[in-house]
């Protein structure tokens, strides 16, 4: 599994340094250093991003993000997808989300499972832009619920991020895609296209039986039906 460049992970360490708000708590209970990042990276030419919110209990534990209950929704297509077989353990989730590049808005666990307040999304917003350009070279990006989404609005134009408010009124903002300039802290633009979910979280009872199905659907636009 990749990690952070040492210089950029220090950068984060020291914009973790004193943060508000972070479930301490449970990365004591785990062992965990609070101030270290958990990012699934993967490789820098993989064609999808998964974005994500922020990692939960379980993230912490293993020190891998999207492997919780709503993580394992999302690993549960991919498996069955390349495996053609059911997810039974976390080696098959790890391997099943191999292909892919993993990242959040912000990598760090905030207490109770809530999202993080916008202060600390834009807080975060330079080194998760720059993570996403530096270490990663693709286009299409699937995001998981709406805190992931209007995060590609932070520090955009208010053209672009009025084309994100216009998305998410569609009907049919789960099986449409939107094209953006994203741009980075330094000025860099990329073309990126999201292509939006809603969050796989079981607490998200309006959509958690739909997700996979979804899920699904979006994967087989982008890489063919498995």
């Amino acid at each position: 599994m990749r990690t952070l460049p040492g210089a950029l992970r220090e950068r984060f360490r020291t914009a973790a340094a004193g943060l508000t708000g972070r479930d301490d708590a449970v990365y004591a209970a785990a062992g965990r250093d609070p101030t270290e990042p958990i990012f699934g990276l993967g490789p820098a030419d993989a064609r999808i991003a998964f974005f994500g919110r922020d990692p939960g209990r379980d993230e912490v534990h293993v020190g891998v993000p999207f492997i919780g209950a709503g993580g394992r929704q999302v690993r549960r297509v991919l498996h069955e997808r390349r495996f053609h077989a059911p997810l039974t353990d976390t080696a098959g989730a790890l391997a099943a989300g191999a292909p892919y590049f993993w990242a959040n808005t912000v990598p760090y666990k905030p207490v109770g499972n809530k999202a993080w307040p916008m202060g600390v999304k834009r807080h975060f917003q330079p080194l998760v832009a720059e993570l996403l350009l530096d270490q990663w070279q693709g286009r299409e990006v699937i995001t998981l619920g709406r805190e992931a989404f209007f995060w590609f609005g932070l520090e955009q134009s208010p053209a672009e991020r009025r084309r994100l408010d216009d998305h998410w009124r569609l009907d049919g903002r789960f099986s449409k895609s939107l094209d953006i300039a994203f741009q980075g802290p330094d000025g860099r633009r990329r073309s990126l296209r999201l292509h939006p979910l809603p969050h796989p979280s079981p607490l998200n009872a309006t959509w958690f039986k739909r997700f996979p199905g979804l899920l699904a659907a979006r994967l087989d636009a982008l890489e063919g039906r498995a």
